[in-house]
């Protein structure tokens, strides 16, 4: 196994270009002049640093990029527990990061304000002024479904290969959901570094992101074992009629 130390720069690269990629894209593409890539094209970036980081370190750490995906590896003893908080550590630190790189350029536009700077938010902060409540329903919800497709595309009975496709694009259409209603961050690595650099109410609010993704991750992180658990059927040395008293029970896989 690779070492963990190298596994931690991993998720910092990786970390450090979803949020460089997917937030810098909001911040630089989604509205400009005329050619503005709009929603669509902030969903799709996001999900693109997903696949492309999936493939580029997921050999090497696994490519967790969020903090909230190793919560929810953990809940469904994918990943040790013993290593979770290295994990987290690295993948806040890259986002962080990759917030202050995107801070320096954004500073170099004349008349720059940093707004909200792709900053999550909820109430008068959402984009489309959704409450609280339906702010945190929105960010469970849609992690637990973006967990759900990690834990299902990387099942060892998945086709194989193809594992970086689904989470990219099911990323995608998480965001396509969820930008109107909190600029969606199903991960708190992504939230916190903007926050930092927005100050003000991003800090205030970004307690909702953290809180909201990891129980929508430990949620399927206690589902999802649940629908795929495997059942063995203890083969009988002979094949009596059905049903027969005595007959070998189900063991569960």
């Amino acid at each position: 196994m690779t070492p963990l130390g190298r596994r931690m720069g991993a998720e910092f690269v990786g970390t450090f270009w979803l949020v460089f990629g997917g937030c810098g894209a909001a911040l630089f593409s989604a509205a400009f002049p005329n050619l503005g890539i709009g929603f669509l094209g902030v969903a799709l970036a996001f999900g693109l640093t997903v696949l492309t980081m999936v493939y580029a370190i997921g050999h090497i750490s696994g490519g967790h990029v969020n903090p909230a995906v190793t919560v929810g590896l953990v809940v469904g003893r994918r990943f040790p527990a013993s290593e979770m908080a290295q994990y987290i550590l690295a993948q806040v630190l890259g986002a962080i990061a990759a917030a202050a790189v995107l801070y320096a350029i954004a500073r170099g536009k004349p008349g720059f304000e940093p707004g909200g700077f792709a900053s999550n938010g909820y109430g008068e902060h959402s984009p489309g002024g959704y409450s609280l409540g339906a702010c945190l329903l929105a960010e469970v919800v849609l992690t637990f479904f973006f967990l759900t497709i990690i834990l299902g595309a990387t099942d060892r009975r998945a086709p194989q290969g193809f594992a970086a496709i689904a989470i990219g694009l099911g990323l995608t259409l998480c965001h396509l959901v969820g930008i109107p209603v909190t600029n969606l961050s199903v991960n708190p690595a992504r939230s916190t570094g903007p926050a930092l650099f927005a100050g003000g109410w991003a800090l205030q609010q970004l307690w909702l992101f953290w809180l909201a993704p990891i129980l929508g991750a430990v949620f399927a992180g206690l589902v999802y074992p649940l629908m795929a658990a495997e059942r063995r059927y203890a083969a009988p040395r002979e094949r009596p009629a059905w049903p027969q008293p005595g007959m070998p029970g189900v063991t569960q896989g």
